[in-house]
Protein backbone atom coordinates (compact mmCIF):
# COMPACT_ATOMS: atom_id res chain seq x y z
CA UNK A 1 0.00 0.00 0.00
CA UNK A 2 2.82 2.36 0.69
CA UNK A 3 4.18 1.76 -2.82
CA UNK A 4 0.84 2.43 -4.51
CA UNK A 5 0.82 5.63 -2.60
CA UNK A 6 4.50 7.07 -3.52
CA UNK A 7 3.52 6.24 -7.21
CA UNK A 8 0.39 8.00 -7.18
CA UNK A 9 1.98 10.71 -5.35
CA UNK A 10 4.72 10.36 -8.33
CA UNK A 11 1.84 10.61 -11.01
CA UNK A 12 -0.05 13.35 -9.78
CA UNK A 13 3.39 15.41 -9.90
CA UNK A 14 3.84 14.26 -13.16
CA UNK A 15 0.69 15.50 -14.20
CA UNK A 16 0.94 18.92 -13.29
CA UNK A 17 4.48 19.26 -14.91
CA UNK A 18 2.50 18.10 -17.88
CA UNK A 19 0.18 20.68 -17.69
CA UNK A 20 3.04 23.27 -17.23
CA UNK A 21 4.70 21.79 -20.52
CA UNK A 22 1.60 22.07 -22.76
CA UNK A 23 0.73 25.61 -21.00
CA UNK A 24 4.52 26.53 -22.33
CA UNK A 25 4.09 24.49 -26.01
CA UNK A 26 0.18 26.51 -26.67
CA UNK A 27 1.77 29.91 -25.56
CA UNK A 28 4.77 29.63 -27.82
CA UNK A 29 1.72 28.62 -30.43
CA UNK A 30 -0.48 31.43 -29.55
CA UNK A 31 2.46 34.42 -29.80
CA UNK A 32 3.98 32.74 -33.11
CA UNK A 33 0.78 32.25 -34.35
CA UNK A 34 -0.51 36.61 -33.50
CA UNK A 35 2.45 37.35 -34.97
CA UNK A 36 2.44 35.67 -37.70
CA UNK A 37 -1.25 37.29 -38.54
CA UNK A 38 -0.26 40.32 -38.13
CA UNK A 39 2.39 40.73 -39.78
CA UNK A 40 0.59 38.90 -43.03
CA UNK A 41 -3.03 40.33 -42.16
CA UNK A 42 -4.14 36.69 -41.74
CA UNK A 43 -7.90 37.46 -39.82
CA UNK A 44 -8.20 33.88 -39.87
CA UNK A 45 -5.22 32.48 -38.37
CA UNK A 46 -5.78 35.84 -35.86
CA UNK A 47 -9.15 34.09 -35.07
CA UNK A 48 -7.14 30.37 -34.38
CA UNK A 49 -5.21 32.60 -31.79
CA UNK A 50 -8.27 34.09 -29.61
CA UNK A 51 -10.03 30.23 -29.76
CA UNK A 52 -7.33 28.91 -28.41
CA UNK A 53 -7.52 31.41 -25.59
CA UNK A 54 -10.08 28.86 -24.23
CA UNK A 55 -8.19 26.14 -23.98
CA UNK A 56 -5.25 27.68 -22.44
CA UNK A 57 -7.82 28.99 -19.06
CA UNK A 58 -8.92 25.63 -19.01
CA UNK A 59 -5.43 24.19 -18.95
CA UNK A 60 -4.80 26.48 -16.05
CA UNK A 61 -8.25 25.47 -14.57
CA UNK A 62 -6.65 21.96 -14.73
CA UNK A 63 -3.60 22.61 -12.96
CA UNK A 64 -5.01 24.60 -10.11
CA UNK A 65 -7.65 22.03 -9.03
CA UNK A 66 -4.70 19.12 -9.89
CA UNK A 67 -2.53 21.61 -7.24
CA UNK A 68 -4.51 22.19 -4.55
CA UNK A 69 -6.04 18.79 -4.43
CA UNK A 70 -2.15 17.21 -4.51
CA UNK A 71 -1.30 19.77 -1.20
CA UNK A 72 -4.73 18.74 0.21
CA UNK A 73 -4.11 14.95 0.35
CA UNK A 74 -0.60 14.36 -0.03
CA UNK A 75 0.42 17.74 2.36
CA UNK A 76 3.89 17.70 0.38
CA UNK A 77 7.43 19.20 1.64
CA UNK A 78 10.26 20.77 0.73
CA UNK A 79 11.26 20.34 -2.87
CA UNK A 80 8.18 18.47 -3.62
CA UNK A 81 6.31 21.25 -2.63
CA UNK A 82 8.05 24.41 -3.97
CA UNK A 83 7.07 22.36 -7.23
CA UNK A 84 3.66 22.38 -6.96
CA UNK A 85 3.54 25.92 -5.45
CA UNK A 86 6.13 26.84 -8.63
CA UNK A 87 3.89 25.42 -11.04
CA UNK A 88 0.82 27.81 -9.96
CA UNK A 89 2.74 30.69 -10.08
CA UNK A 90 3.85 29.83 -13.54
CA UNK A 91 0.33 28.63 -14.78
CA UNK A 92 -0.47 31.73 -13.86
CA UNK A 93 2.03 33.30 -16.14
CA UNK A 94 1.57 31.27 -19.05
CA UNK A 95 -2.09 32.04 -19.03
CA UNK A 96 -1.41 35.60 -18.90
CA UNK A 97 1.10 35.23 -21.86
CA UNK A 98 -1.89 33.29 -23.79
CA UNK A 99 -4.00 36.71 -22.62
CA UNK A 100 -1.42 39.35 -24.18
CA UNK A 101 -1.19 36.87 -27.68
CA UNK A 102 -4.79 37.17 -27.75
CA UNK A 103 -4.93 40.66 -27.50
CA UNK A 104 -2.28 41.40 -30.28
CA UNK A 105 -4.15 38.51 -32.60
CA UNK A 106 -7.53 40.96 -31.88
CA UNK A 107 -5.39 44.17 -33.25
CA UNK A 108 -4.86 42.07 -36.52
CA UNK A 109 -8.12 43.45 -38.45
CA UNK A 110 -7.59 47.22 -37.43
CA UNK A 111 -3.92 46.91 -38.62
CA UNK A 112 -4.45 44.57 -41.81
CA UNK A 113 -6.51 47.75 -42.85
CA UNK A 114 -3.85 50.05 -43.53
CA UNK A 115 -0.45 48.92 -45.27
CA UNK A 116 2.41 48.66 -42.91
CA UNK A 117 5.52 50.06 -43.65
CA UNK A 118 8.06 47.39 -44.83
CA UNK A 119 11.10 48.42 -42.38
CA UNK A 120 8.23 48.71 -39.46
CA UNK A 121 7.36 44.65 -40.28
CA UNK A 122 10.88 44.11 -39.57
CA UNK A 123 11.02 45.65 -36.46
CA UNK A 124 7.88 44.35 -35.06
CA UNK A 125 9.18 40.29 -35.74
CA UNK A 126 12.58 41.38 -34.54
CA UNK A 127 11.27 42.09 -30.89
CA UNK A 128 8.61 38.86 -31.53
CA UNK A 129 10.89 36.66 -32.67
CA UNK A 130 13.54 37.44 -29.64
CA UNK A 131 10.15 37.43 -26.86
CA UNK A 132 9.10 33.78 -28.71
CA UNK A 133 12.90 32.25 -27.93
CA UNK A 134 12.05 33.30 -24.60
CA UNK A 135 8.53 32.32 -24.29
CA UNK A 136 9.87 28.66 -25.79
CA UNK A 137 12.78 28.53 -23.71
CA UNK A 138 12.09 29.18 -20.09
CA UNK A 139 10.04 25.93 -20.13
CA UNK A 140 12.43 23.70 -21.49
CA UNK A 141 15.29 24.79 -18.97
CA UNK A 142 12.85 24.97 -16.31
CA UNK A 143 12.08 21.00 -17.90
CA UNK A 144 15.61 20.29 -17.81
CA UNK A 145 15.52 22.01 -14.46
CA UNK A 146 18.85 24.09 -15.96
CA UNK A 147 19.14 27.04 -12.96
CA UNK A 148 21.73 28.44 -14.82
CA UNK A 149 20.00 28.94 -17.93
CA UNK A 150 16.93 30.36 -16.27
CA UNK A 151 19.04 32.84 -14.57
CA UNK A 152 21.00 34.11 -17.83
CA UNK A 153 17.36 34.27 -19.74
CA UNK A 154 16.25 36.14 -16.85
CA UNK A 155 18.72 38.81 -17.51
CA UNK A 156 18.02 38.90 -21.37
CA UNK A 157 14.71 40.46 -20.67
CA UNK A 158 16.85 43.39 -21.02
CA UNK A 159 16.93 43.14 -24.57
CA UNK A 160 13.36 42.53 -24.95
CA UNK A 161 13.38 46.35 -23.86
CA UNK A 162 15.86 47.75 -26.05
CA UNK A 163 14.40 46.14 -28.57
CA UNK A 164 10.84 47.75 -27.60
CA UNK A 165 12.24 51.12 -27.15
CA UNK A 166 13.71 50.77 -30.47
CA UNK A 167 10.18 49.95 -32.02
CA UNK A 168 8.71 52.68 -29.93
CA UNK A 169 10.49 55.51 -31.18
CA UNK A 170 10.20 54.13 -34.83
CA UNK A 171 6.57 53.96 -34.82
CA UNK A 172 6.58 57.57 -32.99
CA UNK A 173 8.54 58.81 -36.49
CA UNK A 174 5.98 57.31 -38.79
CA UNK A 175 3.36 58.82 -36.95
CA UNK A 176 4.64 61.96 -36.99
CA UNK A 177 5.99 62.08 -41.22
CA UNK A 178 2.43 61.28 -42.08
CA UNK A 179 -0.80 61.35 -39.72
CA UNK A 180 -2.42 58.65 -42.21
CA UNK A 181 -0.08 56.39 -40.35
CA UNK A 182 -1.59 57.17 -36.72
CA UNK A 183 -4.20 54.71 -36.87
CA UNK A 184 -1.91 51.37 -37.69
CA UNK A 185 0.92 53.00 -35.62
CA UNK A 186 -1.11 53.32 -32.12
CA UNK A 187 -2.31 49.80 -32.94
CA UNK A 188 1.45 48.73 -33.40
CA UNK A 189 2.06 50.16 -30.54
CA UNK A 190 -0.07 47.82 -28.05
CA UNK A 191 1.16 45.24 -30.00
CA UNK A 192 4.70 45.88 -29.26
CA UNK A 193 3.48 46.73 -25.75
CA UNK A 194 1.95 43.50 -24.89
CA UNK A 195 5.13 41.69 -26.28
CA UNK A 196 7.30 43.49 -23.98
CA UNK A 197 5.09 42.25 -21.10
CA UNK A 198 5.16 39.07 -22.58
CA UNK A 199 8.80 39.22 -21.94
CA UNK A 200 8.01 40.26 -18.38
CA UNK A 201 5.92 36.84 -17.35
CA UNK A 202 9.04 35.24 -19.39
CA UNK A 203 11.03 36.56 -16.50
CA UNK A 204 8.83 35.95 -13.66
CA UNK A 205 8.30 31.90 -14.59
CA UNK A 206 12.55 31.99 -14.66
CA UNK A 207 12.55 33.31 -11.32
CA UNK A 208 9.68 30.94 -10.12
CA UNK A 209 11.71 27.86 -11.83
CA UNK A 210 14.88 28.67 -10.49
CA UNK A 211 13.10 28.48 -7.15
CA UNK A 212 11.71 25.61 -7.26
CA UNK A 213 15.12 24.19 -8.68
CA UNK A 214 17.67 25.64 -6.09
CA UNK A 215 15.42 26.60 -3.10
CA UNK A 216 16.42 30.09 -3.55
CA UNK A 217 15.41 33.01 -4.63
CA UNK A 218 16.74 35.06 -7.52
CA UNK A 219 18.16 38.98 -6.41
CA UNK A 220 14.93 41.15 -6.56
CA UNK A 221 16.59 43.88 -8.47
CA UNK A 222 15.92 42.71 -12.06
CA UNK A 223 17.21 45.90 -14.39
CA UNK A 224 14.40 47.11 -16.65
CA UNK A 225 15.85 48.89 -19.68
CA UNK A 226 12.17 50.80 -20.85
CA UNK A 227 13.10 53.96 -22.36
CA UNK A 228 10.15 54.69 -23.58
CA UNK A 229 8.66 57.09 -20.76
CA UNK A 230 11.45 58.97 -21.03
CA UNK A 231 12.08 62.18 -23.58
CA UNK A 232 13.45 61.15 -26.48
CA UNK A 233 16.79 62.13 -27.32
CA UNK A 234 18.79 61.67 -30.16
Amino acid sequence: MGEHTVRSFDEELQHVDQVIRDMGDLSATMVANAIRALLSSDQPLAQNVIADDTIMDARQRDLDNSAITLIAKRQPMAQDLRAVVGAIRMAGDLERIGDLAKNIAKRVGAVGQSAMPRNLSHSIDAMAQLVLGQVRGVVDLYVARDAEGLKNLRTDDQKVDVQYTAVFRELLTYMMEDPRNITACTHLLFCAKNLERIGDHVTNIAENAYFVVTGTQLPLNRPKVDETTSPMSA
